[in-house]
């Protein structure tokens, strides 16, 4: 029961309170690919980790019989390919791939306490926290993702591999340690798509932000459309809800704190077109974000398992969330620290 969201500020916060703690500390984000995933996972070894789980040996059967054996066959119209059968992986678009896939991989877990390794079905970032330019620990914790890949039949794609470094120093003391995997140099790049959110190196939205306006644009062409043919205004906004503000507020809830205001007004010239096209009044962005943090907020404090939840304490009267402690304006308009403050100032929420 976690969300795309969840990861991305989980990301972000990790980022951000290690940077805020020291002038001298930066980040190195490590964006894995993987080579057809689910297709390498290997049933046996699934079945002998659910057992290590302490799963029922029935249901580690069943699923090592369900993923052994299964016919495959390619159709073209009237045409189909002979059948093979399959004897690795997991079905894709099979609601129970991605669970098992997390269950494949729970044991790859990050080795130091700089380091750690964040998946979301195969999504997967490795995080290392460098203070006094020490990178040896995220450079080990690479080598070690790399062969524990190997020894699980993973197939890393290191092309498409992509390392984001955060370093908010003015002036770089010392050159970062180049990466490599197996041999191969990884790219480092300056912005990355993570999750469905463009995330830049200087943790700034513009890019993210400038690319969901032009989504969003393309789409009022179909709201005109829609009027033409004298839709109903209650249709045109449903469709601008579903079509429209859903990219626009897409993860709204991890970059809209610190988007700059230029950002804003470009997002909010969406919203006011498509209330002309349709001729009805729509909710401004600013309200979707505060609605929707606070949501996300009492969420993660209802769920006691949730790996954020620890980040909100109440005080000794009960009432009232601890703030969290920022020194910088990034880490205070942040998820987090917005969030808990949303919370204190109507704690009827």
């Amino acid at each position: 029961n976690r969300s795309t969201e969840d990861v991305i500020s989980h990301v972000l916060h990790s980022s951000l309170t290690h940077i805020d703690s020291n002038n001298g500390n930066y980040k190195r984000l490590l964006f894995i690919d993987y080579s057809s995933a689910f297709n390498t996972i290997v049933p046996i070894k699934l079945a002998s980790k659910l057992i290590d789980l302490g799963l029922n040996f029935s249901l580690c059967n069943w699923i090592l019989d369900f993923l052994t054996g299964r016919p495959q066959v390619v159709k073209a119209g009237q045409y189909t390919s002979n059948s093979i059968t399959l004897y690795v992986g997991a079905p894709q678009g099979c609601v129970l791939s991605p669970l098992l896939y997390s269950l494949y991989t729970h044991d790859c877990v990050s080795s130091h306490s700089s380091t750690s390794i964040i998946k979301f079905a195969d999504d997967t970032v490795v995080l290392g926290l460098i203070h006094n330019n020490n990178e040896a620990a995220y450079l080990d914790e690479v080598e070690k993702l790399t062969s524990w890949c190997q020894d699980n039949c993973l197939s890393l794609n290191v092309s498409k591999t992509k390392e984001l470094i955060v370093d908010s120093r003015k002036r770089q003391q010392w050159p970062y340690t180049p990466l490599m995997i197996s041999g191969t140099p990884v790219e480092r790049v300056s912005s990355f798509k993570y999750l469905g959110v463009n995330i830049s190196e200087d943790l700034t939205w513009t890019t993210h932000i400038q690319t969901q306006v032009n989504k969003a644009r393309q789409r009022l062409y179909h709201l005109r459309q829609l009027r033409k043919f004298r839709v109903s205004p209650a249709i045109l906004k449903t469709f601008y809800s579903g079509a429209i503000e859903s990219v626009l507020t897409q993860c709204i809830s991890v970059w809209y704190g610190n988007s700059s205001s230029q950002d804003c007004k470009a997002l909010q010239r969406v919203v006011r077109l498509a209330e002309r096209i349709s001729g009805s009044a729509l909710p401004p962005l600013q309200d979707i974000y505060l609605k929707r943090c606070k949501s996300r907020a009492v969420i993660i404090i209802k769920d006691s398992n949730h790996p954020s939840n620890g980040l909100y304490t109440l005080l000794p009267s009960g009432k009232r969330f601890r703030s969290l402690m920022a020194k910088t304006e990034r880490l205070r308009r942040s998820f987090f620290p917005q969030a808990i403050r949303l919370l204190n100032s109507n704690p009827a929420c």
